[in-house]
């Protein structure tokens, strides 16, 4: 996700760049299939499964060190034309489309369960055949006794605190490209900085959260339908803020580096589509999660 540091001296490269067979896809599915699987086992609470996710993002976060650090080296040896440039910034829009719809599949989740099985169970049928004592309402506790009571977590005042975070964020990071854009190194620089540092506390901000949520209010993963959606939609916003932050952390230091100029700096914007993605994503989530 970069620009060829020989594009900026005029020595693009005249061909499409096809790298020689590499090991990475392979390593990086095995770090994916112990983190899928980890994660499968360690919900339905099996000892090992934790330690399966450990070593699949540890493996995951290696392989991608790897990879980028090659993507970069053939960038910076002037290997990347125009035409990969365009295939860089595709294969970006492709990725950030697939979140796109991997968010919408929990968002549709949330509305379906809320609006069309909730009233549907509780209709006069089923709670004379099934769930006598079922309430439709939202969110529900199942069948009397079957989920332990708990509270929802309202809006104020940390999702609140956390919205501002975030679009503070996105506010700063547009600061920078524009002072990329105009060349302005050490302004770009400062702005870089002040998002990535605003990611981290938003971060902060919702661990904070879970743990209030957790050990005050009794929520916890099987809570029902809604603590199982409220932690999968939160949960997976916050490892992509996380992911997020890591990536312009990395922008942060290829710009120390001088590896962007202000008219070839694509590493840049595809991290920024990414951080304005999640911050997007967050609204949703503060809406229809935290308000309705």
């Amino acid at each position: 996700m970069s620009a060829s540091h020989s594009v900026h001296q005029g020595n693009e490269a005249p061909y499409y760049y096809v790298p020689a067979d590499s090991r990475h896809p392979v390593r990086m599915a095995v770090a994916l299939l112990f983190m899928g699987v980890g994660a499968a086992t360690w919900v339905n609470s099996v000892g090992w499964g934790k330690w399966a996710v450990l070593v699949g993002l540890i493996g995951l976060i290696f392989v991608m060190f790897q990879w980028f650090g090659d993507a970069i080296r053939e960038s910076e040896g002037g290997l990347n034309s125009k035409k990969i440039d365009l295939s860089y910034r595709w294969a970006m829009s492709w990725f950030i489309f697939s979140e796109v719809m991997f968010f919408a599949g929990f968002f549709g989740a949330l509305w379906y369960t809320r609006t069309v099985t909730t009233p549907w169970l509780g209709d006069l049928d089923h709670r004379l055949m099934l769930w006598p004592d079922f309430q439709a309402v939202w969110p529900n506790f199942g069948p009397a006794g079957v989920v332990e009571h708990f509270q929802t977590v309202g809006p104020f005042w940390l999702p609140t605190i956390n919205t501002a975070l975030l679009l503070s964020s996105g506010v700063t990071l547009t600061i920078a490209h524009h002072a990329l854009r105009e060349d302005h190194r050490t302004k770009t620089l400062v702005w870089l900085a002040a998002t990535v540092i605003l990611g981290f506390i938003f971060v902060a901000c919702q661990a904070l959260e879970y743990h209030h949520a957790y050990t005050e209010l009794n929520l916890r993963f099987d809570s029902g339908a809604y603590g199982s959606l409220f932690y999968m939609l939160t949960g997976f916003h916050g490892f992509h803020v996380i992911m997020g932050a890591t990536m312009l952390t990395v922008i942060f230091f290829r710009l120390l580096r001088g590896h962007f100029t202000a008219n070839h700096h694509f590493g840049f914007e595809g991290a920024a589509w990414y951080w304005h993605f999640v911050d997007v994503v967050w609204l949703g989530l503060y809406l229809f999660v935290y308000w309705m």
